[in-house]
């Protein structure tokens, strides 16, 4: 296990909600089986003991709930340095010391390249880590080169580009439902499920993370990762084992099957939208592009939705549809497979089967069962809800994923090939989005989204052309 964590951007807010309270649950759950040394590097100029002061602070806000020793331990490791983490001199400094190291980039997705180039001329010692956190480059060519530049860094064993989704209890929990139930695994596939929804809508605004998420928008923040990372999951074929390798290689096959969608396909088949002003929860909700740091011009969605189809035996007539939502009325964070309806009722007009729906709910974790019973009166048929609650996870989702980095074992982690099959998925509705083929909707915050519209819409008169589906070409 490597006993040496460097964190570029050590006072940023992902270091304060989630790197920090996991490294105290490992402690606490006695996974990091000695003492780990933490070195944080960013831009402040703060000693070391200011630092541990910033560390005790964000513990009273993000991680009360943990054991005193397990926080006061990680805040006792914590070192610090200010350093421009694209100067290899700093980075030097950063990374100095006995042994194999950690870097884990916490930082904007722009910095990847030129603090990778540093790394390269600091020079890692043998063995060490780096660790990314999404999104993976801002295009295809953009995460091409970036795997080049890591490719030169260290080997491909050694990058852990993290996507934490990969590790909530629910998510693995799809895994085990369909490959260790024999009931689901034969009716798993497109003669029995007509659809699947993976949604993540929340009711949280921007919340000041506007210096990032104005440069990204709902696409690539969430459907290009997390939610393609779901949708492996979900229509993978069964890996021979949980191995890295298997598991991996079935996820990439996944990717590679999702049919390209066309500019008509992108018309018809995505929306997007952002919010405009409302009340959540009973606070006011500026419009997004009156949010502090946002700029108007970009244009940047707060809402989308793509629906996908795979080419490949198993999922041929079965739609995937990819949702995700920012300021909305109501959390709704689930993959949901709703199954064909029954060929045939025998119960005359006594009611309706509602297609069979298993939802796997992600916040909260759990699992539900949409099924359809007989009521009080015979032959009269009423829909049921079957629930199972998830215990409480062993560790925090990035608790996981810190254990595995510093543990060598890449399982949950992005492979570089899989990272650009991702792009190469969603490059198509970003380039038919960038010529205005989709118009921006508004929805106000607080409510449902965008309201219904029909499915070949009104929008720019450009479109007009695209408002018809080509013709098949002559067979020859």
């Amino acid at each position: 296990m490597i006993r040496r964590l460097a964190v570029f951007g050590a006072t940023g807010d992902l270091t304060a909600r989630f790197l920090l309270p996991a490294l105290a649950a490992l402690e606490a759950a006695g996974q990091l089986g000695g003492p780990l040394q933490l070195t944080g590097a960013g831009r402040e100029d703060w000693s070391s003991e200011k630092y541990r002061e910033w560390i005790a602070a964000q513990f009273d806000r993000h991680g009360a709930h943990l054991p005193a020793e397990a926080r006061e331990a990680v805040q006792a490791s914590a070192r610090y340095l200010r350093a421009d983490v694209t100067d290899p001199a700093d980075v030097a400094a950063a990374i100095a010391g006995d042994g194999p190291v950690a870097v884990y980039l916490a930082l904007p997705p722009a910095l990847f390249p030129p603090v990778i180039t540093a790394l390269h001329e600091a020079g890692l010692p043998a063995g060490s880590r780096v660790v990314l956190e999404k999104p993976f480059g801002e295009d295809l060519a953009s995460a091409q080169e970036l795997n080049r530049l890591l490719a030169e860094l260290v080997p491909e064993q050694a990058v852990f580009r993290v996507d934490h989704f990969l590790a909530m209890t629910t998510v693995q929990n799809v895994l085990g439902s369909r490959l260790a139930n024999r009931v689901l695994e034969p009716i798993w596939n497109s003669t029995h499920i007509a659809e699947v929804e993976i949604v993540w809508d929340e009711t949280l605004a921007l919340e000041g993370r506007a210096g990032y998420y104005d440069h990204v928008g709902a696409l690539k923040d969430m459907i290009q990762n997390h939610l393609l990372q779901l949708l492996c999951l979900v229509a993978m074929e069964p890996p021979i084992t949980l191995g890295e390798r298997d598991l991996r290689d079935r996820k990439v096959d996944v990717l590679r099957s999702v049919r390209l969608l066309t500019e008509y396909d992108v018309v018809h088949r995505t929306r997007r939208a952002r919010y405009l002003p409302g009340r959540i929860g009973g606070r006011d909700i500026p419009a997004y592009v009156d949010e502090e740091g946002v700029s108007p011009e970009r244009r940047t969605e707060t809402f989308a939705e793509v629906e996908l189809e795979l080419d490949s035996w198993r999922w041929a007539g079965t739609t995937f549809r990819l949702r995700s939502g920012k300021a909305l009325g109501a959390d709704r964070k689930e993959v949901a497979v709703r199954f064909r309806s029954v060929p045939h009722l025998p119960f005359g007009h006594s009611g309706e089967a509602l297609p069979n729906v298993l939802r796997f709910n992600l916040e909260p974790e759990g699992l539900t069962l949409d099924v359809t019973g007989i009521g009080a009166h015979a032959h009269e048929l009423t829909p049921l809800s079957l629930t199972a609650q998830m215990g409480p996870p062993g560790l925090p989702a990035y608790g996981r994923l810190l254990l595995d980095v510093l543990t060598g074992d890449p399982v949950l982690s992005i492979r570089g090939d899989e990272a650009e099959e991702a792009w190469r998925v969603v490059e198509p509705v970003l380039s038919a989005w960038d010529k205005d083929l989709v118009p921006l909707e508004e929805y106000p915050a607080g409510s449902a989204g965008p309201p219904p519209r029909e499915r070949y819409g009104d929008g720019p008169q450009r479109r007009e052309d695209l408002l018809h589906e080509p013709a098949a070409p002559p067979v020859s």
